[in-house]
Order: C-alpha cells, then sequence, then structure tokens
C-alpha cells in the first residue's frame, strides 16, 4: 500500500511518501519538508510534485496518515483539510496520530512514559502511555500548566524533543529522554501501523485533536 502521511501541526511541517506492507512494516520512499507560515500555498503543489517525481498518481494512494494534533490550529486545519478531501475523493482509509503519540513512540524504554511538548502560555501538552515491545497505549492526553505537568509525572520516564522542557524536568530529578522532533517519516510507520490493524477514521469523522483549548482560543493566538 502506497501511504501519504502529512504533518503541518508545528512551525515546520513535512509530508512522506511510504510503501506498507501487510506486516505493518513501511518502508519510506521520500520526506519532503514544508516551511511554516506557507502550508496553505505549499501543500498541495508539493504532493502533486512528490508523487510525479516517483511515477505515483494520487489514485496510486492507498491510504493516509496525519497529526490530528496536538499544535497550530491554522496548521492542523490545513493539512487536515488536505486529507480528508483526498481520502474522501479517493475512498480510503485515514490514520490519525497524535504528535504526543508520535514522541512517546521515539522512546527506547518499556514502560510508563510520560510525552511533554511546549504548549505556549505556560502551558504544556502531555501525553502518557504505557510502552511496550508492539508500541504505545495511550494512557491518557491533556494540558497543564507548567507548574504542574511535572507533579503529575510519578514514576513515568518523561520523553520531549523540547530542551526545556528536558532541562526542567532533570532538574527536579526525573529520567528524561530527549528525542528529535518526529518527522512524516515516523508518522508515516505509526499511520501504516494502525491501517493494518483496522484503527481508521473516516473523512467525515476526521477532526483536530486540540487538547483542552477552544477553537476561539487557537484563533487568537494564531491570528
Amino acid at each position: 500500500m502506497l501511504l501519504l502521511a502529512v504533518d503541518t501541526s508545528g512551525k515546520q511541517g513535512s509530508i512522506a511518501l511510504a510503501q506498507c506492507g501487510p506486516d505493518d512494516a513501511c518502508e519510506v520512499i521520500e520526506i519532503v519538508a514544508l516551511a511554516g507560515g506557507t502550508f496553505s500555498a505549499e501543500l498541495v503543489p508539493q504532493i502533486a510534485a512528490l508523487l510525479e517525481k516517483h511515477n505515483f498518481s494520487k489514485t496510486d494512494i492507498g491510504g493516509f496518515a496525519v497529526v490530528s494534533g496536538p499544535g497550530s490550529f491554522t496548521g492542523l486545519r490545513i493539512g487536515l483539510a488536505v486529507v480528508k478531501a483526498l481520502a474522501d475523493v479517493l475512498a480510503k482509509p485515514i490514520a490519525e496520530v497524535s504528535m504526543l503519540e508520535a514522541v512517546a513512540s521515539a522512546a527506547d524504554p518499556h514502560g510508563k512514559v510520560m510525552a511533554v511538548l511546549d504548549g505556549g502560555r505556560n502551558e504544556v501538552f502531555v501525553g502518557e502511555y504505557e510502552r511496550s515491545s508492539s508500541g504505545v497505549t495511550l494512557i491518557r492526553e491533556r494540558m497543564l500548566a507548567r507548574t504542574e505537568w511535572l507533579e503529575s509525572a510519578g514514576e513515568a520516564i518523561i520523553v520531549t524533543p523540547d530542551l526545556a522542557l528536558a532541562d526542567a524536568a532533570q532538574a527536579k530529578g526525573f529520567h528524561v529522554r530527549k528525542v528529535d522532533h518526529p518527522r512524516s517519516d515516523a508518522i508515516a510507520r505509526l499511520g501504516g501501523k494502525k491501517i493494518a490493524s483496522g484503527e481508521i477514521v473516516s473523512a467525515d469523522a476526521l477532526e483536530a485533536n486540540y487538547i483542552g483549548r477552544s477553537e476561539a482560543e487557537l484563533f487568537v493566538k494564531n491570528s
């Protein structure tokens, strides 16, 4: 199955093409970076160019993986709208991937992990997961004030791509795994597993996962 992965959740984004087999293993063909602030103008042309470069057309796409949040209101809206439109027209499955899930999956330890991302305004996006050899299982995702999130960590290993959050956790004596910020190749691999296991959503059901912020708040923040 040819899978298209899309991430427009942050200041920078990317898309990826991958070939995914029935055993849920995905071989990434290519990743293309997307410049922040240009997603609306760049996303569709870059998808078309990537497909053409590898001699594919949009009808060759067998499924989609997309970051549904948390992240920028504007960025998520653009990425989800494009994936919804393509999946609807092509009648193909969608796997929605949380960026917190992708962060948690980048860690190597087993057991309870807490993925954290900077949420701005002295807030932190927090995802609690149980990690095993088969992947990560969601416990819960939420938004906490910076003064609260470490108090809820317990024995969890903190996993983050954010240096400031990693330093804050280490200063409190927590075990920390600093990881690279996941790109769309990681989203493709997670999405391929979800599609193989039937964990999919329809185009109509695909929604952004803002984790505790209203659309009005996000509109003000990103306007």
